[in-house]
C-alpha cells in the first residue's frame, strides 16, 4: 500500500537508520537505567544482552544522545575485531585518527586518553556491541583496559553488548579483570501485549496517521505481538510487510507473517537479578516526596496499598492545609501501581494533568497540594489507561472496602473541623 493512501507521511517502521520515534517500554526503560547507573558508578562495567532485533542498538543510541557532553562515549562494533582493530576503532570513536600499527602503541594511547579524561573530567565510557564475536586477543585488551585505575575509581567504564549470553565468556579465568567489576548482568525482555499495541499505534501516529487504531485494529496488534514474541525489531519488520501487502485499510490478520523467533539470552544463562520468574513479585517501587525542591521523605511501597493525606493515620502523612485528610490511594497489584484520587478538595495531578484514576508509570510525578511524589519503578507496567491494565475490579473494590472499614474506625476526636473537607470514602 502507498504510504499516502494509508494516511502516512513517512514510513512508520523503518528497518535501517534512526527510528521515527522512540517508544518506551518496561524492559527498555530498565536497560536505560542500567546504562545510566553504569555511567554514574565509579567502577561501572555492565553486560547488556538480548537476541537479534531486540532493540539493543536503539537503546544505546537513545542513551548516548542523553549523555552530558563532558562524558566521552565510544560505541564500537566488535564483530570479528582483533586487538589492533579494536584499539583503532576505540581511538577513532574518541576523536583520534591514529597513524600507528603497533598494538602496544595503540594500547598506550588509549590508556593515556582514558587516564587524562578520568582525572580531569570523568572516566570515558566504552560500549562494545557484538562483544561475543571479539577475537580472543581483543578480549585480552579489554581486560587490560578494565584494570586501569585512577584515585576515584576505574579509568574506563564499559558496557559489553551481545546477541547471546556472555556467561560462558565472562566465567573464563582470563576474564577475571572484567568479571570482578560487573555491576549489572542485564537481559532484555520482550514487550507485553499492551506494550506492543501502544508501540504500534504510537509509531503509526508519529508517521502521520490520525487513526492508528483503525489502521491496526486490536486483533491485528494481538497477532503482531504473537508473531514477533514482543521483540521490537521483529515487530517493525512484520508490521512493515503487513502494511505493504495490504491493498486497503484496515490491515487484516491474514497479512501478518509468522517468522522463526529467537530465544531470549537468559535461556542459556543462569538466573540474574534482572530476570524474575512470573511467580516472583517485582521489586517494590520507590517513592520520593518533595516540597519546594527539597526531599521530605523517601519510601518503599512494600505493601499492597498506601493511603496519602494530611491525617496521621495515613501511610504517607503530609501536613499541609492544601491536602485533604485522606487525599489519594495507591494500590499495588503485580507490576502495576494504581493511583486513585479520593474526591480530594484540591485534586490529584500526574505530570501536571489532573486525574481521578491513573496507572503509574516509571518516573511519573504525582502532585498533591504543594508536594510532589516521584514514582520510581523501572519494572512498572506501561499502560496509560485503566481499561488496559490487568487489575481486576474485585481487587479495587476489596481495597476500597478495607479503606472504608479503616476510616470508620478512626477516633471521632480526629474528625476535622467543619471548615475542612470530610473523609471521601465514608458513606
Amino acid at each position: 500500500m502507498d504510504l499516502g493512501a494509508a494516511g502516512l507521511v513517512e514510513q512508520p517502521f523503518p528497518t535501517h537508520g534512526k527510528p521515527l520515534a522512540i517508544i518506551s517500554y518496561s524492559s527498555g526503560r530498565a536497560a536505560i537505567e542500567v546504562l545510566r547507573d553504569t555511567c554514574k558508578n565509579a567502577t561501572g562495567l555492565s553486560l547488556l544482552q538480548g537476541p537479534s532485533l531486540s532493540g539493543k542498538s536503539t537503546l544505546i543510541r537513545t542513551f548516548r544522545s542523553s549523555v552530558h557532553e563532558d562524558c566521552s562515549v565510544a560505541v564500537v562494533d566488535g564483530k570479528g575485531l582483533d586487538s589492533t582493530q579494536l584499539l583503532i576503532a576505540v581511538l577513532r570513536q574518541f576523536g583520534y585518527d591514529p597513524d600507528l600499527n603497533s598494538r602496544n602503541e595503540l594500547l598506550g594511547l588509549v590508556r593515556i586518553f582514558a587516564l587524562q579524561q578520568a582525572t580531569s573530567h570523568e572516566a570515558p565510557l566504552l560500549i562494545v556491541e557484538n562483544a561475543h564475536e571479539l577475537n580472543p586477543g581483543a578480549l585480552r585488551v579489554l581486560c587490560e583496559l578494565a584494570e586501569l585505575r585512577v584515585r576515584r575509581g576505574s579509568a574506563l567504564k564499559m558496557v559489553l553488548v551481545s546477541d547471546r549470553s556472555l556467561g560462558a565468556i565472562i566465567s573464563a579465568h582470563a576474564m577475571e579483570p572484567i568479571a570482578k567489576r560487573i555491576l549489572h548482568d542485564f537481559h532484555l525482555h520482550p514487550m507485553s501485549r499492551q506494550e506492543a499495541k501502544h508501540y504500534l499505534h504510537a509509531k503509526l501516529h508519529a508517521a502521520g496517521s490520525n487513526f492508528p487504531e483503525f489502521a491496526f485494529p486490536d486483533v491485528v496488534c494481538e497477532e503482531l505481538w504473537q508473531a514477533s514474541a514482543g521483540w521490537p525489531g521483529i515487530i517493525d519488520r512484520i508490521a512493515l510487510l503487513a502494511l505493504a501487502s495490504t491493498k486497503s485499510l484496515p490491515v487484516t490478520v491474514a497479512a501478518v507473517e509468522h517468522p522463526a523467533l529467537p530465544a531470549g539470552t537468559w535461556s542459556d544463562s543462569e538466573a540474574t537479578d534482572e530476570l524474575q520468574d512470573e511467580d516472583t513479585p517485582p521489586k517494590p517501587p520507590q517513592l520520593v516526596v518533595t516540597s519546594n525542591g527539597m526531599v521530605v521523605d523517601e519510601l518503599t511501597m512494600d505493601r499492597p496499598k498506601m493511603l496519602i493525606g494530611r491525617s496521621d493515620h495515613n501511610d504517607i502523612a503530609i501536613s499541609s492545609r492544601f491536602i485533604s485528610r485522606h487525599h489519594a490511594l495507591l494500590i499495588r497489584h503485580g507490576s502495576t501501581t494504581f493511583l486513585m484520587d479520593l474526591n480530594s478538595t484540591n485534586g490529584t495531578f500526574v505530570n501536571s494533568k489532573r486525574v481521578s484514576n491513573h496507572v503509574l508509570q516509571h518516573e511519573d510525578v504525582v502532585t498533591i497540594g504543594h508536594h510532589r511524589i516521584k514514582f520510581h519503578d523501572p519494572y512498572a507496567a506501561t499502560h496509560s489507561a485503566l481499561d488496559s491494565v490487568d487489575l481486576a475490579d474485585t481487587v479495587i473494590m476489596k481495597t476500597l472496602d478495607d479503606m472504608r472499614s479503616l476510616l470508620a474506625q478512626e477516633s471521632t476526636s480526629l474528625t476535622p473541623a467543619a471548615t475542612e473537607d470530610l473523609p471521601t470514602l465514608l458513606p
